[in-house]
Order: structure tokens, then C-alpha cells, then sequence
């Protein structure tokens, strides 16, 4: 706890650097390849949609085309009132103008919802596939990740690149047959100021080729800052009495504060280097718009172009500059959706450390013993947690693991159902290495009782449920009793479909740890571990959970961690581990009596 504490609360400018190191080598690694790579990734998501997107696409050419007809009116109009003459044309253009109004005020209509369907659909379907990928990562990365970190490149990065790209489709679309129709137009009207138009639409957009390399660098570090945000408001609310009972208010604040201070720092970094990018291109325009009019009033002085032509051609420039203007802020927005994309879809890609074995097989039943030969194991590289461990736990047995807190027990059992890899050596189960088991039948096998037990949101019955989802009402009725729940449920006026609240808030510790126990009991899993299942509770509650930790105990193979060793005395094995290695097995008696004994020199501090 205290590990994951220090790096939530550290926002310093090493963790900032590092994640930045590893966002620009990721940039690097993708420059050549980047708008290609990510939709050959996105492809997938799009194809079930792909006719809706197709069709928000489609509609999006008449949308944008439809603005020339409001220049070609002005020519039409401006040339009939010149010459005062009336045409049909001059009479019912303003009618003309109103109804394509109309029918492309509709047609963006149809274009927006369009997107947004298409976009949902793909946002919720990547989401799916990055929870489903989250849940299955082991726990090393759940101990390397702070969870605003873990909620910002799971959840938001994927809102920011599906949001941000399919918005931003739509309006590039639109601006882009917008832009060719009235090019065209400028074209026909007069080439020679089409010519000039042009030269100062291209030095316009130059500026957006350098904008990939602006925003590069800052990106990682704004997106960790945010995340770190987010973690604060994480700890706030689960650690919220905590802060209460230590009055920690001010210590909090400064923290998120100066994570606001940071995050305001870097975001403050990238508006620097790319909020230049539209004055520019204000500036470039504004001084184009000038000298195509200068060179409009000569073309109109020497007969070479109609009054009605120059309105229509300046008409058409404005239509075609203006959206250019807030193109800067648009682009820039755009290679940020492009990296939320390749952040999100580096994550689908990235390979899991603990998966099945090709050809993996299926663990049936454990019918003879669960064996640890020489078994290493480190969290991190030359810092080892257990040292040459050897073990045999035959079926039916119940093994004790008790030691001094850090000593590695907790660590020893998580290693039995992968939680974590080991380093060196062997977890075989009649003789077959775990990691040739299939994982999900391998954990099917094994049943845990943490200290600390997650419950989730809703009500008892369903967090019991979780060990057995299509369990019988008489396999129910069978846990609660033999988890000494009944007499609790029958008090409640909803009785097992009563409401927990989030991790079980409104039930007591030793009512958290019985729902527990009974969801364990429903599983009916021949191996069960119980982490210091009682060691958070006072007397009258561990008494009646030790009840039905006995019951859950019958007939099954047992793995006790336990910081009371009186409540081991009966344990088929007791072995002792210190500094990650076992340094005594014996039973209760044989420890006791044994000359020089550790398991005697714990047991008897307990008891004065």
C-alpha cells in the first residue's frame, strides 16, 4: 500500500520526464507510418458501420458544394442590377439561395447524428476491448500504474480519439469539397485572381506541416498530468475517512494543486507552441484578401472583370478563407486524437506477460499434490522476495504460513494462481508445470479469502454469485448457512438482495469477510487460500468468521496465512518463512518443542 501511496502522490518532474521519454520514442517509432498505421488499426472498429460512415461521407459533398451557389447568385444578381436589367434569374435567385439553405441545413443534420451513432458505436466497442484487456492483466500492472493513469488511457484517451477524429471528419469533409467546389468557381470566374487565391491558400496551410513535431513532445506529459488528476480524485473518495480522521484537508489540497500547477505548466507548453499557428494564418489571409482586392479594382478598371464577377470572387474567398483561419486549432486537435489513438491501440497491442501456453491443458481435478521446487521469484530485477522455496503440499492438507509481515507469504500463494510470474524454478500440480495448466481452469480450482475483500456494487446475493453464477437456490441457502450468514440475512427486510453499496460501504468488516466466505463456498474450489482472512477484526467477529473459515476448510486443500498463530495450532504443516526462505516445517507440536525454534520464539510472544 504504502509503495502505491508514494507514486500516486508523486508528480515531480521525474515521473513527468519519463513518461515523456517513453511517449517520444513511441512517436519515432511511428513517424513514417502514423495516419496509415492507425486506420489499419481502426478499420476493424469501422467496418460493421462502415455503410452509415460511408453515408455521413457522401452527404457531406452536396453540404459543402452547396456554398457556391451563394457566390454564382451574387454574379447573377450584382450583373442584372448593374445593367438594369431584371432577369428570371436575378427575381427568383434570393428563393434559390433559401432553399439549398434549407436542404444543407438538413443534410449536416443527418451528417452529425450519423457521425456520432458511428462514433459511439466504435468508442463503446474499443472501450469493451480495453476493459476486457485491463482485467486480464496481471498483477504487476496494477502495482506499476496509478488508477487516474489507469482511467485516462482506458477510458478518456479513447473518447479523445474516437470524439476528436470522427468530429473532425465531418468538418474536414465538409471543408474540403467546400474548398474544391469554390476553387472551381474562383477558376471560372477569373483565373488570373484564382492564381493569386491560391498562392495565399498554400502559404496559409504550410504552417500545418510543422504541427506533428510541435505538439509531439508535450503530449505524454500533459496526458500523465491529467491522469494524475484523476488519481487524486480517486484517493479522495476511497481514502476520504482517512483524510478525515488525520484532518489531512490542507496536506490533499497542496498535493492537487500542485498536480493542477504542473498540468497547467505543460498544457501552457502546448498552447505556446501551437497557438501561433491561426494569428498566422489570420495574418496571411487578411493580407491576401487585400491584394486580390487591389488587383480586382484594376481588373474592373481595364474591362477585364465585371462588378458582379468581383463580388462573386470575393464572396467565394471569404467562404473559402474563413473556415482556414481556426484551421491551426482544428489540426492540432486532430494529432491529438491521432495520438489518443495510437495510445489506445499501443494498449490493445501490447503483449501480456501471463498467458496460456500454446496447447495449454486443461486442469480437471488436483488428485494427488501441488509441489514448489526451487522456486524464485522478484518483483523487481536483483531484489528477490522468495529464494530457493521447495515445498510439497499433498491433497487435503492444510498448510500454514506464518513469519514476520514482508517475509514473502503473501507472495508465496499469489504465485499458485499466476498472479505473478515466477523468476526461476517450478508450481507443478500432479506433476504438471502451472504453466503449461490453462489459466482459466487453473484459477477455477483455487478459491481466495483476502483480508481485505472486494465487494462489488449491488446487492449480497450477487457478490455471492460471483463464485457460482448458475448456482442452485439450495447451493445458496447451503453457503450462507455454512459462511454463518443466515442469521444476518434473515434480519435484513430485503434479506440477500439487500444493497451493499460501493466495496460494500454499509456492511461491518466481519460481515465484508462472511459474504466473502460464502462466495468462496459456492465455488466449491478443492484449493482455497485464506490470506489473513481475520486479522482485521475484533473479537466477536473473528470468532464467527473463524466458524466458517472452519467450515470452508473441510475436505479441501488449504493455504493459511495467518498473523495469529493460534489459530494454525491445527494446521497438517506449518512452515515458517523468513526473508523470503523457509527456514522451518513441522507441525505445531514439533515447532514448539524444537530447541531454538522461530515458529516457538513467535508463538510465545503472542501469548505474553
Amino acid at each position: 500500500m504504502g509503495k502505491r501511496t508514494t507514486v500516486a502522490s508523486s508528480i515531480g518532474s521525474v515521473l513527468l520526464d519519463y513518461e515523456c521519454l517513453k511517449y517520444r520514442r513511441m512517436i519515432k517509432k511511428i513517424k513514417n507510418s502514423y495516419a496509415v498505421k492507425n486506420y489499419r488499426n481502426i478499420y476493424p472498429y469501422i467496418k460493421p458501420y462502415r455503410f452509415r460512415a460511408l453515408l455521413a461521407i457522401l452527404i457531406t459533398i452536396p453540404v459543402g458544394m452547396m456554398n457556391t451557389a451563394i457566390p454564382w447568385a451574387l454574379k447573377e444578381y450584382m450583373d442584372s442590377m448593374t445593367n438594369g436589367k431584371r432577369t428570371v434569374m436575378s427575381v427568383y435567385m434570393p428563393l434559390l439561395i433559401l432553399v439549398f439553405s434549407i436542404i444543407q441545413s438538413v443534410s449536416t443534420y443527418v451528417v452529425t447524428y450519423l457521425n456520432s451513432w458511428v462514433g459511439l458505436k466504435i468508442s463503446n466497442k474499443l472501450k469493451y476491448d480495453l476493459f476486457q484487456k485491463l482485467m486480464k492483466y496481471d498483477a504487476s500492472f496494477f502495482d506499476k500504474n496509478v488508477s487516474g493513469a489507469i482511467q485516462t488511457r482506458f477510458n478518456n484517451d479513447v473518447d479523445v480519439a474516437c470524439g476528436g477524429l470522427i468530429n473532425y471528419l465531418k468538418i474536414f469533409s465538409m471543408r474540403f469539397f467546400n474548398s474544391v467546389s469554390l476553387i472551381v468557381m474562383l477558376f471560372i470566374i477569373s483565373y488570373r485572381l484564382a492564381i493569386v487565391a491560391t498562392i495565399v491558400l498554400a502559404f496559409a496551410l504550410y504552417p500545418l506541416t510543422t504541427i506533428r513535431k510541435r505538439i509531439a513532445g508535450v503530449v505524454g506529459r500533459s496526458v500523465f498530468s491529467i491522469a494524475m488528476i484523476a488519481t487524486y480524485y480517486v484517493e479522495a473518495f476511497a481514502g476520504n475517512r482517512v483524510i478525515t480522521s488525520y484532518n489531512l484537508y490542507g496536506h490533499r489540497a497542496q498535493k492537487f494543486l500542485n498536480a493542477l500547477d504542473c498540468a497547467f505548466e505543460i498544457i501552457m507548453k502546448r498552447t505556446r507552441r501551437t497557438g501561433i499557428l491561426s494569428p498566422i494564418m489570420h495574418l496571411v489571409i487578411g493580407g491576401g484578401i487585400a491584394v486580390i482586392m487591389w488587383a480586382g479594382s484594376y481588373l474592373i478598371t481595364n474591362n477585364l472583370l465585371t462588378t458582379g464577377e468581383f463580388v462573386a470572387f470575393v464572396t467565394s474567398v471569404i467562404m473559402l478563407y474563413q473556415p482556414i483561419k481556426s484551421l491551426g486549432d482544428d489540426f492540432s486537435s486532430v494529432q491529438l486524437s491521432l495520438m489518443g489513438m495510437e495510445r489506445v491501440f499501443s494498449l490493445l497491442q501490447e503483449k501480456q506477460n501471463i498467458v496460456n501456453c500454446e496447447n495449454a491443458i486443461p486442469l480437471e481435478f488436483i488428485k494427488e499434490k501441488i509441489e514448489y521446487k526451487d522456486v524464485d521469484f522478484e518483483y523487481e530485477n536483483n531484489r528477490p522476495v522468495l529464494k530457493k522455496i521447495n515445498l510439497t503440499i499433498e491433497v487435503g492438507q492444510t498448510i500454514a504460513l506464518v513469519g514476520n509481515s514482508g517475509g514473502g507469504k503473501t507472495t508465496f500463494v499469489n504465485l499458485l494462481p499466476r498472479f505473478y510470474e515466477i523468476t526461476s524454478g517450478k508450481i507443478l500440480i500432479d506433476g504438471v508445470d502451472i504453466k503449461k495448466l490453462e489459466l482459466e481452469s487453473l484459477r477455477d480450482k483455487i478459491a481466495i479469502v483476502f483480508q481485505d475483500n472486494f465487494l462489488f456494487c449491488g446487492t449480497i446475493l450477487e457478490n455471492i454469485l460471483l463464485g457460482k453464477s448458475d448456482a442452485t437456490q439450495e447451493e445458496i441457502d447451503q453457503a450462507v448457512r455454512s459462511a454463518c450468514l443466515d442469521e444476518f440475512i434473515y434480519g435484513l427486510d430485503k434479506g440477500l438482495n439487500t444493497e451493499i453499496g460501493e466495496r460494500g460501504v454499509l456492511l461491518s468488516g466481519g460481515q465484508k469477510q462472511r459474504v466473502a466466505i460464502a462466495r468462496a463456498f459456492i465455488k466449491n474450489a478443492p484449493v482455497v487460500i485464506l490470506d489473513e482472512a481475520t486479522s482485521s477484526l475484533d473479537n466477536k467477529s473473528e470468532a464467527i468468521v473463524q466458524k466458517a473459515i472452519d467450515n470452508l476448510m473441510k475436505d479441501r486443500t488449504v493455504f493459511v496465512i495467518a498473523h495469529r498463530l493460534s489459530t494454525v495450532r491445527n494446521a497438517d504443516k506449518i512452515v515458517v518463512i523468513s526473508n523470503g526462505e523457509i527456514v522451518e516445517i513441522g507441525t505445531h507440536h514439533e515447532l514448539v518443542e524444537k530447541k531454538d525454534s522461530v515458529y516457538a520464539s513467535l508463538y510465545n510472544t503472542q501469548l505474553t
